[in-house]
């Protein structure tokens, strides 16, 4: 793999697209950074995502054009960190896609740890490398992403965003299947709208 170019946030055109399909693979291999206290950085390259919807996917939380204080932000304009909190215990880090007013989300599930390894490792002491960032819930962990993310603006905001690299995966490279959770979703849980990295060691599960 290439080594990554200087930094360059993606910008609002990058999200607002309609084609929320599109949006989810290529934000793989692009970099979420995060920055830690003192002027450093904390960041992965994003190596899995699942894409949701909106108001006809029985799998996203806005599903019927639902509007809750949780799913709100869904709502904003493409370039939003939608962040929200489930089983009790776990953060989980989307990328709000699409016009104002259309519920797209993608969820960024894996990330291959670039920057800041130490400071994440001191959040998630772990056994194995790979376990630091391959799923939705350890990446907002080791990043240091909790609800207060909600609502972020990811083009110009200070507190996350995702950046450019210099990679770029061949239609090969990239695999794609059924969600992961959304079991009560019917048919729509069998939608191919996962997306991730082959053979890269940190993505939440193979298949």
């Amino acid at each position: 793999m290439r080594r990554p170019i200087a930094s360059v946030r993606l910008g609002r055109d990058f999200y607002t697209r309609a084609d929320t399909l599109a949006v989810a693979r290529e934000l793989l291999g692009k970099r979420l950074v995060v920055p830690a206290e003192g002027g450093g950085r904390v960041s992965g390259r994003v190596v899995e995502v699942e894409a949701y919807l909106g108001a006809e996917d029985r799998a996203a939380h806005s599903f019927g054009g639902r509007r809750t204080r949780r799913t709100e932000t869904m709502y904003a304009a493409g370039g939003t960190a939608y962040v929200f909190f489930v089983y009790g215990m776990h953060h989980q880090f989307n990328v709000v896609t699409g016009p104002a007013g259309r519920p797209h989300a993608v969820l960024v599930r894996a990330v291959e740890p670039e920057e800041g390894i130490e400071s994440m490792r001191e959040r998630r002491p772990v056994s194995k490398e790979r376990e630091l960032t391959s799923g939705p819930g350890k990446l907002c962990r080791a990043l240091g992403i909790d609800l207060t993310f909600d609502g972020e603006d990811l083009t110009a905001g200070r507190r996350v965003w995702l950046e450019e690299t210099r990679v770029v995966y061949k239609p090969d490279e990239v695999a794609s299947g059924a969600r992961i959770g959304v079991d009560y979703a019917g048919e729509d849980a069998l939608r191919p709208w996962r997306f991730w990295v082959r053979g890269n060691e940190y993505v939440s599960r193979k298949g």
